[in-house]
């Protein structure tokens, strides 16, 4: 997310600053009306997005279609604080802190598990070459899922997303899309190439290796972004340890008039016999710089003793921007799991960037 405003917090507000619940709140409030940067360089920025949604809900294996109002839609709504101080020498430190919220009921997090800084919250240096971060953070495979779809971050809309990450569409990717107790290193971007490693500490006592892991690769030219993840989860269950490896390979490549997406994620249980393999494919038309059609279709073939079940997601959606930092949309849905009916979704919504 592109930060949209550069305010600097007084020294009286740095003080009183705690990383606590109430503390960062306070210092959101000391930030948003102070000046720019403090006279050691260092400087806080406050940004973040605040989206809502109203739709008629009906997955295939729903009886009944279910009228509500969401919040995010097309990007789950949150608000964040950024920092940086130079240390010399090329080096800065940096530190982020985000939380979901949910502007539909004021709620904070995605749900009442949620921690209070639920979507990022950590600490590193940052130089030339790269970047180490340590705390909780975003998957590397969901962002890199993001870039070869045309519905982006949505786990409301996008077909890929949904049926790789959300429960309620059998997700085949086992965990969440922000990682706990990580340790992660970025590269610096050379000719468009880029890597990521990350490594989640298990905290397993007696198991060290019980933990998360992913290495990715990504491109980005001007036309063209090719994205390579792999990614191992470990987790305690009755018995032994449960593993799950993941794959994704996609791409995205646009011709101007129209961008074209494409992705595959396969997964692997290593404990138990089971598997799945998802592809999609999507596109993007601009119609003006301020209107978008955006469509995707994906399916998921799952393999194992006792589910062996087939689904079908798609989505279309048109997108029009009322300035740079606020657009509207309206999506329709369609989804269809094996040995159900047909499920049809259609939903409204409206984002506002800060």
């Amino acid at each position: 997310m592109k930060i949209r405003g550069t305010v600097r917090p007084k020294q009286s507000c740095a003080k009183r600053s705690y990383l606590r619940a109430a503390a960062g709140v306070a210092m959101a409030l000391c930030a948003a009306s102070a000046p720019a940067q403090v006279q050691d360089g260092s400087q806080v920025q406050l940004y973040g997005l605040v989206g809502t949604y109203v739709d008629s809900l009906k997955r295939s294996d729903m009886s009944q279609s279910q009228v509500q109002m969401g919040s995010g839609g097309l990007t789950t709504s949150f608000w964040g604080l950024r920092g940086k101080e130079d240390l010399g020498g090329g080096v800065s430190a940096i530190f982020t802190l985000e939380s979901f919220f949910q502007p539909n009921t004021g709620a904070q997090g995605r749900n009442t598990t949620d921690p209070f800084w639920s979507r990022n919250a950590y600490v590193g240096f940052q130089s030339d070459y790269g970047r180490l971060t340590f705390g909780r953070q975003t998957n590397p495979t969901y962002v890199a899922e993001q870039n070869v779809n045309p519905f982006g971050s949505s786990v409301v809309f996008s077909p890929l997303v949904v049926q790789t990450f959300v429960v309620n569409y059998g997700g085949s990717i086992i965990g969440d899309t922000v990682w706990n107790n990580t340790a992660q290193y970025t590269s610096p971007s050379y000719k468009g190439f880029g890597a990521t490693v990350i490594y989640g500490l298990g905290g397993v006592a007696g198991s060290p290796g019980v933990g998360n892991l992913g290495v990715h690769l990504n491109y980005s030219g001007s036309a063209l972004t090719v994205a390579l993840s792999a990614q191992r989860v470990r987790f305690t269950q009755v018995g032994p340890v449960g593993a799950q490896y993941a794959y994704l390979a996609g791409a995205a490549y646009d011709f101007k008039i129209v961008k074209l997406y494409g992705a595959a994620v396969i997964t692997s249980n290593v404990s138990m016999p089971i598997g799945t393999h998802t592809y999609e494919a999507g596109l993007s038309v601009p119609f003006s710089p301020a209107d978008f059609l955006l469509a995707e279709y994906a399916r998921t073939r799952r393999s194992g003793p006792v589910d062996n079940s087939l689904r079908h997601t798609a989505s279309i959606a048109y997108d029009h921007f009322l300035s740079k930092r606020t657009d509207i949309y309206a999506v329709y849905s369609l989804d269809q799991l094996s040995g159900h009916p047909i499920g049809n979704t259609y939903g409204v919504g409206v984002r506002h960037t800060f």
